[in-house]
Formats: C-alpha cells, structure tokens, sequence
C-alpha cells in the first residue's frame, strides 16, 4: 500500500494536470480526444498516450501562439525589449531566464498554472545537480563532466554580469534573495529540458537563430529516437502531428532531435536504453588525435613535423583545442574533419611541404569522390591512417574508468541493473554506448 505521504503527492499531481488542462481550454489549445496526458504507461513523468489507433497526419493538438511563453509573450516584454542591448549573452537565453524568473515567481502569473507542474523545479536531475564525486565516478570520460563544467562556468558568470544588475536596477519586479542564483540554474536545466526553438526560414540560415520559447502541453512528450509525432510551426499556432501511426495505448514521442546519449543526459537528464539510440554518438577529442601522432613520432625532428601540420590543420579550421571527432553507428559525423586531419598527420615531410605549396588539398574521400567517411570504408583506408586512427581510438577508450566487459555483465543482468539509482542506469548506457561504438571503431581500424 503507498504511504500518505506518497499519496499525497500523486493527488497532487492530479491535481496539478487537472487545473493545467483546464488552463490549456482557456487560452485556446485544442487537445484531441483521441490522446490524453497520464503519468501511467510512459517512459518518465507526463507523456500523451493514444486512446484509439491514430494514423499519420492525425492533429494530436493545436497551442496558439498567444499560449507561448517567450520573452515575447512575457508580462515584462517591453522591459526587455527596452533592454535588451544589455540582456545579450552567449546563450541567447537570458531574456526567457529573465522571463521564467518574473513569472514563476509571482501570484498572479498567465503561466502559473502550468509551471504548477514542476513545483519548485525540483525534480530536474541534470548532471549539474549531481555531485563533483557522482560527477567524476560515473561521467568520467563521456565528455559530460567538460560540458557540464562549461555550463556551470556560463551560468555563474551570467548571473553575477547580467542577470543580479539587471534584478537590482528594477527592486520592484526582483528581489536577489528570490531571485537567487539556485533558482536561476534550475530554470537554465528548465530551458535545457523544456524549450523549443522555432527554426528559421530556408532563406533565413544565415541569421542568428530564434530565441528559446516554452510550449505547454509539447514539453510533456517524450522523446525517441524513432518518434511517431513532429512539432510543425505555423504563423498562428504550433501544431504536434503524428508522421507514423500509433496504436491505442502506445505512448507518443516527439525528438530533441538527433542526440548522442550523452547529450540527452547533459541536457535533458535521461538517456535512452541501450541499443534504443540509432543517433548515438561517441567523440574521439580532436586533441587527442595530435597526442596520438606525436606518440608515434620517433624522433624530434618527426614531432616538430606533427605539430606544423596540426598548426597548419588549426589555420585551414578542420581541427581545434575544444573540438571533436564524432563517430556514429554506421558513419564518420565529422567526415571532412576526420579525413582532412588523418590525410595531413599522414604526410612525409616531402608531402607536407608540397601540400603547403599547393595551399591546400583536394577533399575527396577516395578515388570514386565519395564523400562520406562511412564506418565501412576504415579498412580501406591507408595503413599509417588506420595505425593513427586506432592509437587515438586507444587513448579514448582508456580515459573512462570501468571496463566494458563489467558493464556489459550488469546491462543483461536484470537483477544487478535494477539494484542501481537511476543516475547509475543512465551513466551506464552513455558508457556502454559510447564504448561499444569505440570498440567497432578499434576493430575496424586494425583489420
């Protein structure tokens, strides 16, 4: 039997649902009779399940855009708009953060019903809110901790340059002390979970890209990698519609997009059960590359040569201190990069003056001018590429601190698996994914 405690909460939940789609019938958003939102039956949380069998085209609901909230559609727009020269950040997020800590936080806000959803904001699990021990432990060689360290770093200093200014400039709308810099990093994991942002017109590429906005009742779907529903935009509404059919009961996801499993646990707190993510993803640091070829080089004079060809990959933009190469399932994300760099690491120092003479080189990936580096075509690649591609493979797979064989064991046992936290479960397909695409990648580049 659950406890009163326990109880408590569900029917506060209830409750919350209840009073937010009562909301949703006042400000003009349709949902279908066909699907409702339950917390039974989903992946995690809220979730839309289908009642009946819905073919593809099928409307799911309709949110009008007066129902957005963005720092467009914000009681306090025209403040930000005023200012927003001094609102501008890396993120591009400040004026919705500004946005969501005004409306949060006040008694009588147009949203308040639908941020009564997430009380207090309280159940994010971002790895941000994770311990630096948790953090190292089960993160450690992912590439989550550096994100991670990136963020807090980001959120840090836009609070205390941009954000407590602005919050002390207007002592009517703000106060520091509820306005706090805790609060503000759980509304950036809020944004990070929760947020849309409208693409831009094909004409349009070339512009900034369009700020994040809130859409209530689209934030509640989950996400697969093989969805069954899109978002489509319109100049008056924003529609979810189903692109393959769903049976009754099925539950319907939406994407983020094609995330690795890494980036859906840094920014949404989850990850797909393994081997659910066909956009799964492992990086090979481009650094680590250059560590590689030095390695190998002999002497000193065979060093210098690796660091002027590495100088010289940095001017020509294929590599950098911060980037990566992205290796997925069946094909080289990063295939320019990654071909470009093994082509010049691989040179003579005969060759590499004549490529400098030349300023530059033809980018074809082989003689039939295929351009896409697939995971197929390693083991035609030259011998001396193979050797470097496998060293920086190596020195990868040996930056995590557990062993893939260990792991495999606890993933097919049902028992020990379940025995772990969810932050465990979840570290725990990142690693194991990643490695199990490194590991193809080591086989390959030694055939």
């Amino acid at each position: 039997m659950a406890s009163s405690a326990k109880r408590a909460r569900r029917e506060s939940g209830a409750g919350a649902l209840a009073a937010f789609l009562e909301w949703c019938d006042r400000v003009g958003l349709v949902l279908s009779p066909k699907v409702y939102v339950s917390r039974e039956g989903t992946v995690a949380d809220y979730g839309l399940i289908a009642r009946e069998d819905l073919p593809a085209g099928e409307v799911l609901f309709t949110v009008p855009r007066t129902a957005l909230l963005s720092q467009h559609t914000s009681s306090i727009s025209s403040l930000l708009e005023k200012e927003q020269d001094s609102l501008k950040s890396q993120s591009g997020w400040v004026p919705l953060l500004i946005s969501l800590l005004y409306e949060s936080t006040i008694s009588n806000s147009h949203w308040g019903t639908y941020f009564s959803l997430w009380p207090d904001f309280s159940g994010l699990d971002h790895p941000m809110f994770w311990s630096e021990e948790e953090r190292w432990r089960l993160l450690q060689g992912t590439g989550i901790l550096e994100a991670v360290d990136k963020d807090l770093a980001n959120i840090q200093m836009e609070y205390s340059s941009i954000i407590l200014p602005f919050l002390k400039a207007h002592p009517d709308l703000f106060n520091p002390k509820v306005h706090t810099l805790e609060l503000y990093k759980k509304l950036v994991a809020f944004i990070m979970a929760y947020s849309f942002q409208e693409p831009l017109e094909e004409d349009m590429e070339d512009e900034e890209p369009n700020p994040p906005m809130m859409v209530p009742m689209a934030d509640l779907l989950n996400h697969v990698a093989n969805h069954n529903a899109n978002l489509e935009y319109s100049p008056e509404c924003l529609k979810m519609v189903v692109i393959q059919p769903i049976r009754k009961g099925q539950e319907v996801f939406n994407t983020y997009g094609e995330m690795a499993s890494w980036q859906l646990l840094h920014m949404y707190g989850f990850a797909q059960p393994y081997p659910g993510n066909r956009d799964d993803a492992a990086d090979i640091q481009m650094l680590t590359l250059c560590k590689a070829a030095l390695q190998a080089a002999k002497t000193d004079a065979e060093q210098q040569l690796v660091l002027e060809q590495w100088d010289l990959l940095c001017q020509m933009e294929m590599v950098g201190e911060e980037g990566a190469f992205v290796i997925g399932w069946e094909k080289v994300l990063t295939e320019e990069e990654l071909f470009t760099a093994l082509k010049v690491l691989g040179m003579s120092a005969e060759e590499f003056k004549e490529f400098k003479e030349q300023e530059g080189w033809a980018n074809e990936m082989g003689e039939n001018g295929n351009t896409d580096l697939t995971l197929s075509m390693i083991p035609t690649l030259k011998a001396s590429w193979k050797k470097l591609l496998f060293d920086a493979t190596l020195l990868t797979l040996q930056a995590y601190n557990s062993d893939l064989k260990a792991e495999e064991e606890v993933l097919i046992n049902q028992q020990a698996f379940s025995k772990l936290s969810c932050r465990e479960q979840f570290a725990l397909q990142v690693r194991y994914g990643q490695k199990k695409i490194l590991q193809q990648l080591l086989e390959l580049a030694s055939s």
